[in-house]
């Protein structure tokens, strides 16, 4: 057992990776069981297929019914559920510390031996169909897809999450059970938990528990993008322009991160940004206005959202553009510095005090091989950017071809002068 200072870390003979960190001074337990496989993982005709599986798994065993899973759960007054993202799918539970044999199990069971029968493929199949149509009826929600498929379109980041109606409309189960074989095997697996729980009982029941077939991890190709300048307008007949404008950002281990997430947070990352000053505050252009970033094993992207009305839409634009050219040449003030480094360091604090969070943390920077650090090494960290860290940063980074994406009512040669 390799023991760091915050949380335990076991390799099984078979290669799947447990986390515990320990939480003495609560009664419950979060657990994961975390898939290295996510939508950039995906041929281009299974694409959709990790979100698809994430529903799948939920639809039966050979011993559990769809409802039997739920109600099990739910008699244990325990939280269940799953996520899906372009890296990773987890599977995960909280419940109080007298269940984690339980939930273990039954978790167990959903993920090694789900039935994946033709009939539950058929309606959820069209469940996500739905989710799918949901998603296009939202625009706050597509125009980040888009800008993401914009930035990257021969990336396999740039492709959805939830996949396209074509591919997810022909899933069947030979399909389900291929994609199964190939990418939930032991090496691409990892179990974290927080909570009131013990490493070498938590070891122990996966041993006995998550069989799955043995195989290696499957390790991606990285791929740096090319990122040229381009606008996409999807013309919808909105009340609102929804705009996205960013650039390709840092790995998930570039140790620049720190730097920029102050940059993040002085530009739009709360009430006291700069966008949402001036785009908000002052001009009353739109309601929600910022900034976020994210970060992923070979590449990232910093991002600006705003939503407003159509005929406001050039304004707005032109007030983040010229926001960012300000920070790109002149960098941030100290008290900007000061305060992003103040909230940061609470914001961390305030989300790790959940088991949740905690078990998430773990199992997401083990399956991304990314850095997990203490929250006193995550403080200091924050506490050693300056002001030079974030100009340079600041320089390089909007200094390079940016996107533009919208969805909106009008077409891309409407606002093709805005690039």
């Amino acid at each position: 057992m390799d023991v760091t200072m915050f949380y335990d870390k076991t390799v099984l003979d078979n290669g799947v990776t447990v986390l515990t960190e320990p939480m003495d001074h609560v009664r419950s337990v979060a657990i994961g069981i975390w898939f290295s496989v996510g939508s950039r993982d995906e041929h281009a005709g299974e694409a959709g297929m990790s979100h698809f599986m994430e529903h799948m798994m939920f639809k039966g065993t050979p011993t559990r019914s769809a409802q039997d899973i739920s109600e099990h759960f739910e008699r244990l007054g325990a939280e269940l559920n799953a996520f899906t993202s372009k890296e990773y799918t987890c599977y995960y539970a909280r419940v109080l510390d007298e269940h984690v044999d339980d939930a273990v199990e039954v978790l167990s069971d959903m993920v090694c031996n789900a039935l994946l029968a033709d009939d539950a493929i058929v309606s959820e199949r069209e469940v996500v169909l739905e989710e799918i149509a949901r998603h296009e009826d939202t625009p706050d929600d597509m125009v980040h897809e888009l800008f993401a498929a914009t930035l990257l379109p021969d990336h396999p980041l740039g492709l959805p999450v939830l996949g396209k109606r074509e591919t997810v409309g022909a899933f069947d189960h030979i399909a389900s059970a291929d994609f199964k074989q190939r990418h939930y095997q032991t090496g691409n697996v990892v179990v974290a938990a927080a909570g009131n729980i013990s490493h070498a009982a938590l070891v122990d029941l996966v041993k006995r528990m998550l069989i799955l077939p043995e195989g290696p991890r499957l390790e991606r190709v990285e791929e740096t993008p090319v990122v040229q300048p381009r606008i996409q307008v999807v013309r919808k007949e909105t009340e609102q322009a929804h705009i996205c404008w960013g650039v390709a950002a840092l790995k998930a281990r570039d140790q620049e991160r720190f730097a920029l997430s102050i940059l993040d947070a002085t530009l739009g990352g709360g009430m006291a940004s700069r966008l949402f000053i001036e785009i908000r505050e002052k001009k009353g252009l739109a309601y929600a206005v910022y900034s976020y970033h994210t970060l992923y094993q070979d590449t990232g992207q910093f991002v600006v959202y705003a939503g407003t009305r159509p005929s406001n839409a050039e304004q707005v634009v032109g007030l983040i553009k010229t926001e960012i050219e300000k920070v790109a040449g002149s960098g941030i003030t100290a008290e900007e510095l000061h305060r992003a480094k103040e909230s940061l360091k609470g914001q961390l604090v305030l989300s790790l005090e959940s088991t949740r969070s905690r078990m998430t943390r773990l199992g997401k920077n083990e399956v991304t091989h990314g850095e997990c650090l203490s929250i006193d090494e995550l403080v200091e960290r924050v506490d050693a950017v300056t002001s030079e860290d974030v100009s340079s940063l600041a320089g390089r980074l909007f200094g390079a071809d940016h996107v533009l994406t919208m969805v909106a009512p009008f077409n891309t040669d409407d606002v093709a002068h805005l690039l």
